[in-house]
């Protein structure tokens, strides 16, 4: 009788996903007894909706997954197990409970355990499953790499690479027209894409959600990169920074089951702070959005998704739940799920030497008079 296992992808897509997905795969096949991998449409949307909507996951299918980007398996940030979105007939939404549902099903369907890839809101969920009795490993999701479990998560290099190739094209034309470039960049609480991006691209000014800006301070050193108004200068700013008063830049979410603040537009607040300061130069502002997101996923993220999906299997055979898998150099290991979501994988200004680096060959972070 074959054993079986079912994957879900949740949250944000994420360059790698498939990668994860071939990898426990493959990793399966390698087995002498017979395993059974299926994938949730939509993170647990499939096994939670009235149709169960599930994908038989073979050798065949997943085949040169590595290189595409997104997940064959669909994904979602709405909704989930314990706060599924029901719609009632005069139209509002309501979210209910369907935990017990999901146990059941998965019983019935004889699931040994489930795989859950994602972030930070996906591995919470991960942990109440496993209080609940359900089998679960996790694997750790994010570009915007705050999970402190983990010293990398797979997709966050191909969108520093992503970001990093769009700040050397604004930089040529910054300085073909004289002008000051904000690029906006995801991370959310994190500054991890903008700090990396920032260095590796050459910007004048960094600006991360973990060192509240002074919008003087930057005017102040934009005026550094000119002289009789020739002149460029490239500013990269996380789409959670904000100002000592800590008021990040979004809006509220508006479909149903999402909880999640929709961050962006903070490029477009510091021109115009910037424009009320003096600054006379043209700004124009870019914002890099779900680019990031997309697309083939750079080598070391392709190679950091499979070592994950193999170690996620086998979690799974030895039958160690309620684990994420993680990288912690040299090794893929493991930490119980709770101890990885304790606190976010943030930047510390006073000790990370990539801060140090940055400051040391004249980035500005807009904490300076």
């Amino acid at each position: 009788m074959s054993r079986k296992i079912l994957v879900a992808t949740g949250g944000g897509d994420c360059p790698g996903l498939n990668a994860v997905i071939r990898g426990i795969v493959k990793r399966a096949m390698m087995e002498p007894e017979e395993w059974e991998i299926y994938g949730c449409i939509e993170s647990f949307n499939g096994i939670l909706r009235d149709e169960v909507e599930l994908m038989r996951l073979t050798e065949r299918r997943v085949s040169g997954l590595h290189v595409k980007g997104g997940t064959i398996i669909k994904t979602t940030n709405k909704g989930g197990p314990f706060r599924f979105p029901v719609r009632q007939p005069d139209g509002s939404w309501i979210t209910e409970d369907r935990s017990q549902l999901m146990k059941q099903r998965l019983e019935e369907m004889g699931f040994e355990a489930v795989i859950n890839i994602g972030g930070d809101g996906s591995q919470g969920i991960s942990m109440q499953l496993a209080n609940i009795g359900i089998n679960v490993v996790g694997v750790p999701k994010t570009i915007d790499n705050d999970l402190s479990s983990t010293d990398f998560t797979f997709g966050f290099q191909t969108a520093v690479q992503i970001a990093t190739e769009a700040l050397d094209k604004l930089v040529t034309t910054a300085d073909s027209h004289n002008r000051v470039f904000i690029m906006e960049v995801m991370g959310r609480d994190a500054g991890w894409i903008a700090l990396h991006t920032a260095l590796a691209g050459g910007a004048d000014v960094c600006i991360i959600p973990e060192i509240p800006y002074d919008p003087a301070a930057i005017a102040k050193k934009i005026e550094t990169r000119y002289l009789n108004g020739m002149g460029f200068c490239n500013i990269v700013i996380a789409e959670g920074a904000k100002k000592a008063d800590g008021k990040v830049t979004g809006s509220a979410p508006t479909a149903a089951g999402d909880e999640h603040i929709k961050l962006g537009g903070v490029g477009e607040v510091l021109r115009q702070e910037l424009i009320k300061l003096g600054v006379e130069h043209d700004i124009r502002v870019t914002v890099l959005g779900h680019l990031q997101r997309g697309g083939t996923p750079v080598a070391y993220d392709r190679i950091l998704a499979t070592e994950f999906g193999v170690k996620a299997f086998e979690l799974v055979k030895e039958k160690k739940y309620g684990n994420l898998v993680v990288y912690r150099h040299p090794d893929i290991t493991y930490v119980p799920i709770e101890e990885a979501i304790r606190s976010p994988h943030l930047v510390q200004p006073d000790k990370d030497f990539l801060v140090h680096t940055a400051k040391g060959i004249g980035i500005c972070f807009g904490d300076e008079d």
